[in-house]
């Protein structure tokens, strides 16, 4: 058993190799060997299980991200270029097949009597009933090319369809955290509120009893409603990323309010995470392989256009029956028939080969530069990504310690203000601070997801 999966292993990895090879061969530059990024937070493999948003174990991202790959009108839209590709490739293929029509009719006609031949002016009828053949046959594979070529447009449009995916995937899921985000940041602010109308009552008790100014309960009060004035802005903000999950889901803001209304904490994730190397990446993003399908229809169309040169060989035939009285049209001497195989060959037209030849080699010329320009915005893209989570996750980390920090400092100058030991604007500083590292941490768990979730996106990963 163990020699059998050896076996199969190695033709999978040997499919692999040719599959690069066949994608390098459009490559204007070789590609590094490793990513810029050196770190313990990635991994040179790629992971099994390509659901890459199922490792943050939110049943809710799970089920809006099904929803979307179901309703989403642009991948609706992106199956229907599929469908209008295979069409094409359909009519391409057509050309292998002779064409026939049938022609059913009645003539009647009068000769003249003046033409100076002595023969009497006439008058006669007849039906006639046939079936014409036109058939050009594909001797130099003119017309298999052109199928080829639409055969690549179909396999291109497939791709661009997993793009698709990839992209929706990843956008579901930013919108998702950034949600989720602002969501957390509005707890943060009622939390502190909470915190800072305690502390007003305290400098009203302690002004009451004149052991402090007025000051300190107008500044108190600054400070507290300073923090209910930023409520609305972030509820409105919350608003905005339920509408944008709506249209990415394909329904109305009114059908994903309720589901996503409930607050929820953020995933605490940091994992190592597969990043694979450069050379796997041209396998798993859709859009180097939609790229690389469109150059191997251009290249067709390129051959195709060289054998025009060529000439074209066509047989043509016909089949029927004709007879002057109806009842006699199926009779075996009213039968006809024809046989006419021709060539066509065009020796001049003005230079419009030659100049096809040239604009179909340009396209080619400039579809490769574009599959280039795509690996480099790929390979920018996934290293783009690396460096924003790992830098993230040190934040994350940096923003916990300063927050536990933040923490204490509030006690602290809490308690000796309590005690009459120290000013309030002690405190005063210490709940200000408070409040913008609770909401920087918090906004620095969103945006690791969020660079996490673009990573998977520049990685191909999702489809």
């Amino acid at each position: 058993m163990t020699r059998v999966r050896l076996f199969f292993l190695c033709l999978l990895l040997g499919a692999c190799v040719v599959k690069a090879q066949q994608v390098d061969k459009y490559l204007e530059r070789p590609l590094p060997n490793g990513w810029q990024e050196k770190d313990t937070l990635f991994q040179q493999v790629l992971p099994v299980d390509d659901q890459w948003w199922k490792v943050f174990e939110d049943a809710t991202l799970d089920s809006l991200i099904h929803l979307a790959m179901n309703q989403n009108p642009s991948v609706l839209m992106a199956i229907n270029r599929i469908d209008q590709a295979k069409a094409n490739l359909r009519v391409a293929q057509s050309g292998y097949y002779p064409a026939f029509s049938l022609d059913v009719g009645w003539n009647r006609q009068q000769t003249s009597g003046n033409t100076g031949s002595g023969a009497p002016q006439n008058r006669y009828s007849y039906y006639d009933a046939s079936v014409q053949m036109n058939w050009q046959v594909d001797v130099f594979g003119a017309i298999r090319q052109r199928a080829k070529a639409q055969k690549e447009f179909v396999f291109a449009s497939k791709e661009e369809y997993n793009a698709t995916m990839v992209s929706l995937c990843a956008e579901v899921a930013s919108a998702y955290f950034n949600l989720r985000e602002m969501q957390q940041e509005l707890e943060v602010l009622r939390h502190n509120a909470a915190s800072q109308e305690a502390v007003v009552k305290i400098t009203e008790v302690r002004y009451n009893t004149g052991l402090v100014s007025k000051l300190d309960v107008a500044q108190a009060k600054s400070v507290y409603f300073s923090t209910l004035a930023s409520i609305p802005s972030t509820e409105a903000s919350i608003s905005r990323y339920m509408n944008a999950l709506a249209v990415l889901l394909g329904i109305y803001p009114q059908d994903v309010t309720q589901a996503l209304s409930v607050s929820k904490k953020l995933p605490d994730y940091v994992e190592p995470v597969g990043v694979g190397i450069p050379g796997q990446l041209l396998l798993r993003r859709p859009d180097v392989r939609a790229v690389e399908r469109q150059v191997n229809a251009q290249a067709a169309l390129l051959g195709a256009s060289k054998r025009d040169w060529l000439p074209s060989f066509f047989l043509n035939g016909s089949f029927g029956y004709a007879s002057q009285d109806l009842n006699n049209l199926n009779r075996r001497n009213s039968m006809m028939w024809s046989i006419a195989p021709s060539m066509t060959w065009t020796i001049f037209n003005g230079g419009e080969r030659l100049n096809n030849i040239r604009l179909q080699r340009a396209q080619l010329e400039e579809t490769i530069h574009q599959f280039n320009q795509t690996v480099l915005t790929a390979m920018q893209e996934v290293d783009n990504a690396m460096s924003a989570y790992k830098n993230s996750i040190k934040q994350i980390v940096a923003c916990r310690e300063m927050l536990n920090q933040a923490e204490e400092v509030f006690n602290l100058s809490l308690d000796l203000y309590k005690q009459g030991l120290t000013p309030f604007q002690n405190v005063l500083d210490a709940q200000r601070s408070l409040l913008t590292y609770e909401n920087t941490l918090v906004k620095a768990k969103g945006y690791s997801l969020v660079c996490l979730v673009q990573m998977y996106q520049a990685l191909g990963g999702g489809w």
